[in-house]
């Protein structure tokens, strides 16, 4: 299992201590470093400043959103940075949710979600291929564009630079089980919110296909410390922020996700907390057994102990949030 670091998207403004933590992480042997994007910094530009300054570590979007970018363009920003980082890109998508790809991007959110995701995947795919001009004869990523309100003069392009890999790896940020299951027929990999390693039997029908090779990439926060339990409240308030704030009261998928997971009746509380305005309430809902499941918290003993359940699955790649060098060198450690 290889270690990652998995940087997120920034708060009020750029952290300072990012840039540090992906070259102690490089200097450590970790394998990929991940930016991610929300509704403030994006992906892309941070990740290409980690990329100026480190020479070895992968570098992946975890996870850049479909309804930022066109096809076409996220894959003008995967193949530029794979050239300038030497072959180093990982490209992360998610499709995100309602409320913020129709309140922050000003789109329609999908009514089929799966078919939008494999007309995105499959423009990527031939833009990186650069076989010939790129056309895609599909309901949510038309091209050329067909709309009645095109002027009809669109015509197929090839990409101008050729891209340095064809076979530049595609992950995708799923968490509903028909959305894995395609996931592992259509991309190289697979990032997963939660993932909780006593717990395999969630994702084992999803995942039952997925072939040789396939990439399963879960995010944990990872800290060492010696009281557990405050250890944990950043994962609880990240958790009753996801599960309460990002999606609607009739749709929310990180919620979902819990409930699939065994939190049922805990997940419905934290959102209706958080909707409710009683955000603090909220994230101490959150269970700390859930928190526990989905991290890495506690004294290097509990650490060690608890990594060797992550190791016994099916996960390819440990994406750590860990916010201190310590940290990380404890992980890098312990992975040997």
């Amino acid at each position: 299992m290889r270690l990652g670091l998995a940087l997120g998207y920034w708060g009020r403004g750029p952290d300072p201590r990012h840039l540090e933590l992906a070259r102690e992480a490089e200097r450590l042997g970790y394998d990929s470093v991940w930016t991610a994007e929300a509704w403030g910094s994006d992906a892309f530009t941070a990740l290409t400043w980690i990329a100026a300054h480190t020479s070895r570590i992968k570098l992946g979007t975890g996870i850049a959103q479909m309804a930022a970018r066109t096809p076409t363009a996220t894959a003008m920003h995967a193949l530029t940075l794979d050239h300038l980082s030497g072959g180093r890109m990982l490209l992360g998508l998610g499709l995100s949710g309602p409320q913020v790809v129709e309140g922050w991007y000003g789109r329609p959110f999908p009514k089929s979600p799966l078919t939008a995701t494999r007309e995105y995947v499959a423009a990527i795919r031939q833009v990186l291929a650069r076989e010939g001009p790129v056309t895609v004869d599909g309901r949510f990523h038309p091209l050329p564009y067909q709309g009645p309100d095109g002027t009809g003069l669109g015509k197929p392009l090839k990409p101008i630079t050729h891209p340095l890999r064809a076979d530049l790896p595609v992950l995708l940020g799923a968490e509903g089980p028909r959305n894995i299951a395609q996931t592992t027929r259509i991309a190289d990999g697979w990032l997963p919110l939660y993932w909780s390693p006593t717990r395999p039997e969630v994702y084992r029908e999803p995942l039952a296909d997925a072939p040789d090779g396939f990439l399963i990439a879960p995010m944990a926060r990872a800290v060492v410390c010696d009281d557990v339990a405050e250890g944990l409240m950043p994962v609880k308030a990240m958790l009753g922020f996801y599960i309460g704030g990002m999606g609607h009261a009739a749709k929310n998928f990180h919620a979902d996700l819990m409930a699939r997971m065994g939190f049922e009746e805990e997940a419905r509380r934290v959102q209706r907390l958080f909707l409710e305005g009683r955000k603090e309430e909220a994230v101490l809902a959150v269970p700390d057994a859930f928190a526990d499941e989905i991290s890495l918290v506690g004294p290097r003993e509990r650490i060690a102990e608890r990594l060797e359940l992550w190791r016994a699955g099916p996960v390819t790649d440990l994406l750590v949030t860990a916010p201190d060098p310590q940290t990380l060198r404890v992980l890098a450690d312990l992975n040997t």
